[in-house]
């Protein structure tokens, strides 16, 4: 193998070699005749080829300029494989979906996996589900609930936006080269606009943001540039609770109450 193509470790690069842990995924995944599918982070294509084999049509976004060549290689006579060779955090999913409803899977990279998710969620839209693998910590974030000790932002702001799903870990042996940690599949499913309940999201983002920025503050102290007494109370939320105690709908209500 050339050098070009060993993993990048300022890209983040670890890539999946097992195969039964490749299988589960695509299985987790299971495309259906349809489906607008894209995969964030290719790689090698561990999991871009047997997703092509079985859908027939796959868009990939890859970074990494090394990779492209080889991509369109190993696609060749497969299926239809679109390569975006872009950073992901540029990418307009809402554009690309093109009206319908994408289906986003893919080995995120360590260093950027947050910065991910929360563009994910911005155009969560259109999005119909996502399948990532990503660190066990960053998973069990994601999926904590209030008075854990890993509860926080981006606890909140995904399920406020989606159900999460915790599928299955893979050990740091599956990988090349081994990462540090062990690393787990999440399933997220897009919840319906029309049923989140959030007024003004950027107002939502802001005040889940403050909350957590302190968090060892009480809520009275992180929040007082952001609500006043009344909207605690018109929410039903104590300002001397602290941000790790207070569920996701407390957070939505109180980023929709009034100022008095």
């Amino acid at each position: 193998m050339s050098t070009s193509h060993l993993p990048k470790k300022s890209l983040g690069q670890h890539f999946l070699h097992e195969r039964a842990y490749i299988e589960r995924i695509v299985q987790a995944v299971d495309p259906r005749p349809g489906d607008a599918l894209v995969e964030i982070g290719p790689g090698q294509g561990a999991i871009t080829l047997p997703l092509l084999r079985r859908h027939g049509a796959l868009t990939v976004i890859e970074f990494d300029r090394d990779l492209i060549a080889p991509l369109m290689a190993m696609a060749d006579g497969v299926g239809e494989l679109r390569i975006v060779h872009r950073d992901v955090l540029q990418v307009d999913f809402t554009a690309l979906a093109a009206g319908a409803s994408l289906r986003l899977v893919g080995n995120l990279p360590y260093n950027i996996s947050s910065p991910i998710l929360f563009h994910a969620l911005d155009h969560a839209a259109a999005i119909s589900d996502m399948v990532f693998m990503l660190q066990k910590e960053v998973v069990d974030r994601m999926g904590a609930a209030p008075g854990s000790k890993v509860y926080g932002r981006l606890s909140v702001m995904l399920q406020a936006y989606c159900r999460v799903q915790p599928l299955f870990v893979v050990p740091p042996g599956a990988f090349r080269p081994p990462p540090k940690v062990d690393s787990a599949v999440v399933r997220l499913l897009p919840r319906d606009p029309a049923t989140l309940g959030i007024d003004d999201r950027a107002r939502f983002a802001q005040v889940v943001r403050a909350a957590f920025g302190q968090r060892r503050k009480t809520l009275h102290n992180a929040l007082k540039e952001v609500c006043d007494a009344a909207q605690f109370e018109a929410a039903g939320v104590s300002p001397d609770a602290r941000a790790e105690q207070i569920e996701v709908a407390a957070f939505i209500r109180l980023a929709n109450a009034k100022r008095a």
